[in-house]
C-alpha cells in the first residue's frame, strides 16, 4: 500500500484563530491542533513532530518515528455474526518517546476513528491518507514512557484477492487478518513496522457461537449474556504484520505438545473433519527443526486454515495462515511448505528483519529448511524434481543472473509497487542459494553454528542483513564480508565454492539465429 506523505491538514479557506496550549502556540482549526513554532521547553529542548515514517528503503513512510512502541493493548468487538461485519475497537498503545515530540503518527487506514488521549488527556487528531496524525496537549518528554488510547475505531473486511496484498480479510466462515507487509494498519492503529516490535494482550468480543484466537496464550475466556469474551497475551516481541486475530465460526484443536511445545489448530467448523488430518505433520516438524536451529522461542504454535485462496501462507506468529487451496495438495507439497512457515517462528517472527529489504533472511532460510524437509523425509524428487540437495541449488544457480536483472539482487528487491516484487524468486529460492553458498564456504558443522547464534543472538529483535554479515564472519572465524556482499548485493550470481564447474546461463538469453530468408525484428527478447 502506497501511502499519503502529507502531514499538515489542508487549511484551506478554514477561519483559524490562535489559541495557547501548555507553553506552545497553537494553530486551531475545527477539531483540529496543530502545533506550529513555539517555544522551547522548561528543560531547553524545543519539541519537534516526530517523523512520518522510518525511511524503509521499499516503503519509506511506513511505520513512524519519534518513539518506541512497548506494549499493544487491543480490543476488537465484532457485533453480529457476519463476516463481512464493521468491527468496533479501542487499542492502548505503552511507548517510549525517542524525542521531545510535538506530535507524532500512529499508521491507520481503516473507516473511522473515535477519540484520542495522550496520558489521559484528550489529544486533537486528523487523518492523512493512512497517517493518523496526534498533538498532545503537551510535549512528550524524551526518554520517557507515555500512553496513546485510541478509541472508537472502525475496520471492515476485504474480500481475499489471491493477486493483491489482504490485510483484514473476510472469509465465509468469520475473519482473518494477512498483514504481510503493509496491511495490519487497515484493522487497528500501530506503528506497522517491523522495525518496532512489542508485546500484545488482545481482547474480543464476539456472539456467542464464534470463536476467537489470536496469538500467544488465551488468559481467560467468559460469557456474558450473548456475547463471549476471550483474551489472548503474546508476552514475547511481536511486529505488527504479524497479529493473527481469527473470529469465526472455527473450533480450536489441542494436538498436545510436539518437542515440549503446545500446538492448537484452527479450522472452519464444518471442514475440520476434512482438514485437521492434514495438518497433523506439524508434529513432527517442530521437533525436527528444535533439532536444526534450537529451542522453538514462543509459548504455542498452531496452524489456521480458512476456506479461500489468498494466493500465499503466511507465518502469523505462534498461529500459521494457509488457506483451503493448499490444502488440496500431496502431503510431498503441503508438508514441505509447512515446515517453510514452521521455520519463520525463528527466521523472521522471533529475528524479524531491521527494514523490507532484508525479507531475504525470513524467506531464504525458510525456504532452505523447506527443501531440507522435503529432502530428509524423502521426498525431495516428487517435491521438487531433484533426487538430491546439490541438484536443487545448481538449477537454482544456473538461474542467478536472470532473477538478478528482473528482480534485483538478493537483498536489494528493485521495487514495492505490488507486493510480489518483494517476495519474489530471488528472496526464496535466491535467498537460499546464498546459504548454500555460505555452507559451501565455511562447512556444514560452521553453518549450523551461524544459524543457531542467529537466532540466539537477535531473538526477540530486528536484524538487518549487515547485523547478519557480521555474525557469520564472527561466528566462522573467517571475514564474509567482501563473500556475502557479493552474493546478496551483486548484480551477477558469483562463483559457486566447491563447484567450479556450475554455470549461470547467459540473460538475456541468446536469440536464436534466423534463416537469412527470414526478415525478423532487429532485437528480440525471450523471457
Amino acid at each position: 500500500m502506497l501511502r499519503s506523505a502529507a502531514m499538515r491538514a489542508d487549511l484551506g479557506n478554514v477561519p483559524t484563530r490562535l489559541v495557547a496550549l501548555g507553553s506552545a502556540t497553537v494553530l486551531s482549526l475545527t477539531g483540529v491542533v496543530v502545533i506550529t513554532a513555539g517555544p522551547a521547553s522548561a528543560s531547553g529542548h524545543r519539541p519537534t513532530p516526530g517523523a512520518a515514517g522510518l525511511g524503509d528503503r521499499l516503503y519509506p513512510l511506513l511505520g513512524n518515528g519519534g518513539y518506541d512502541v512497548q506494549n499493544y493493548d487491543l480490543s476488537l468487538t465484532y457485533p453480529q455474526k457476519d463476516p463481512g461485519q464493521q468491527v468496533i475497537g479501542d487499542v492502548t498503545i505503552t511507548a517510549v518517546a525517542t524525542q521531545w515530540l510535538s506530535r507524532f503518527d500512529l499508521d491507520f487506514g481503516g473507516d473511522a476513528v473515535g477519540a484520542v488521549t495522550v496520558n489521559g488527556k484528550a489529544a486533537a487528531f486528523t487523518r492523512s491518507g493512512d497517517e493518523l496524525i496526534i498533538t498532545p496537549q503537551r510535549a512528550l518528554p524524551a526518554d520517557r514512557k507515555f500512553t496513546v488510547r485510541v478509541s472508537g475505531f472502525k475496520a471492515t473486511p476485504i474480500e481475499p484477492n489471491a493477486d493483491s496484498p489482504a490485510g483484514f480479510v473476510k472469509t465465509p466462515d468469520g475473519t482473518i487478518v494477512a498483514g504481510q507487509p503493509d496491511e495490519t494498519h487497515n484493522l487497528y492503529p500501530s506503528n506497522d513496522h517491523p522495525r518496532d516490535k512489542a508485546t500484545y494482550t488482545i481482547r474480543i468480543t464476539n456472539p456467542v457461537g464464534w470463536t476467537g484466537t489470536a496469538n500467544g496464550i488465551q488468559v481467560s475466556r467468559r460469557q456474558s449474556g450473548d456475547k463471549v469474551v476471550s483474551v489472548y497475551r503474546e508476552t514475547h516481541p511481536m511486529a505488527s504484520e504479524l497479529i493473527q486475530v481469527a473470529v469465526g465460526d472455527f473450533i480450536t484443536y489441542n494436538r498436545g505438545r510436539a518437542g515440549g511445545v503446545p500446538v492448537r489448530d484452527v479450522v472452519p467448523r464444518r471442514l475440520a473433519d476434512d482438514l485437521l488430518p492434514k495438518a497433523a505433520d506439524e508434529m513432527n516438524e517442530i521437533p525436527w527443526l528444535q533439532g536444526k536451529v534450537g529451542k522453538y522461542p514462543f509459548e504455542n504454535y498452531g496452524t489456521l486454515v480458512i476456506d479461500g485462496n489468498l494466493g500465499f501462507a503466511l507465518e502469523t506468529q505462534t498461529l500459521s495462515l494457509f488457506d483451503t487451496s493448499w490444502y488440496s495438495l500431496p502431503a510431498y507439497v503441503l508438508d514441505p511448505v509447512a515446515a517453510h512457515e514452521l521455520a519463520h517462528q525463528w527466521f523472521g517472527d522471533s529475528v524479524a528483519p531491521w527494514e523490507w529489504s532484508d525479507v531475504w533472511q525470513n524467506e531464504g532460510h525458510a525456504t532452505w529448511y523447506e527443501y531440507l524437509y522435503a529432502y530428509e523425509t524423502g521426498r525431495l524428487k516428487d517435491y521438487a524434481g531433484e533426487d538430491t540437495l546439490d541438484e536443487v541449488y545448481k538449477g537454482i544457480y544456473a538461474r542467478g543472473d536472470e532473477r538478478r536483472a528482473r528482480f534485483g539482487p538478493t537483498a536489494q528487491p528493485l521495487k514495492a509497487d505490488v507486493i510480489w516484487d518483494v517476495f519474489n524468486p530471488n528472496v526464496y529460492d535466491g535467498g537460499a542459494l546464498v546459504l548454500y553458498a555460505l555452507q559451501q564456504k565455511v562447512g556444514a558443522v560452521k553453518f549450523q553454528q551461524i544459524e543457531r547464534e542467529w537466532v540466539r543472538r537477535y531473538a526477540g529483535k530486528s536484524a538487518s542483513t549487515g547485523d547478519f554479515i557480521r555474525l557469520a564472519s564472527r561466528v566462522s572465524g573467517q571475514n564474509l564480508t567482501a563473500f556475502l556482499t557479493d552474493w546478496l548485493y551483486g548484480t551477477k550470481t558469483p562463483p559457486m565454492p566447491g563447484h567450479p564447474d556450475w554455470t549461470v546461463k547467459p540473460w538475456p538469453a541468446p536469440v536464436p539465429a534466423e534463416p537469412a530468408t527470414l526478415s525478423a525484428p532487429s532485437a528480440r527478447q525471450h523471457r
